[in-house]
């Protein structure tokens, strides 16, 4: 698993690319997703396009992340969600907790608002 970070209209962006199962790769996604918030930013996007499977580690992972952003007084968004993706956010019933973007844009203008 790949995970980078950059900035869309003042928006932090996480883009994973991969397998998200646990692991020192998850690690760097838990760290980056971290050091956001140790910055006091309240709001980021993970982008999941190019992420080819989630597990319940990865899960948990967002799971973890979205609480503490919305703690914080933010909130952790979704982009991008592949089918394979979005099938298991919506069989875990996650997508009815995140707020999850068909496009990068949409999920830029929305924590925007």
């Amino acid at each position: 698993m790949k995970v980078t970070l950059s900035e869309k209209s003042g928006i932090s962006v996480i883009s994973v690319s991969g397998k998200m199962m646990g692991g020192p790769d998850t690690g760097e996604l838990d760290e980056k997703l971290y050091s956001l918030l140790a910055k006091g930013q309240k709001n980021a996007i993970v982008d999941l396009q190019n992420c080819e499977w989630i597990n319940s580690s990865g899960l948990s992972i967002l799971i973890h992340h979205y609480k503490k952003f919305k703690d914080a007084g933010g909130e952790l968004r979704l982009a991008n969600l592949t089918d394979k993706i979005e099938r298991i956010m919506v069989i875990s019933r996650l997508t009815e907790v995140f707020s999850v973007h068909d496009t990068l844009d949409d999920a830029v203008a929305a924590s925007k608002k």
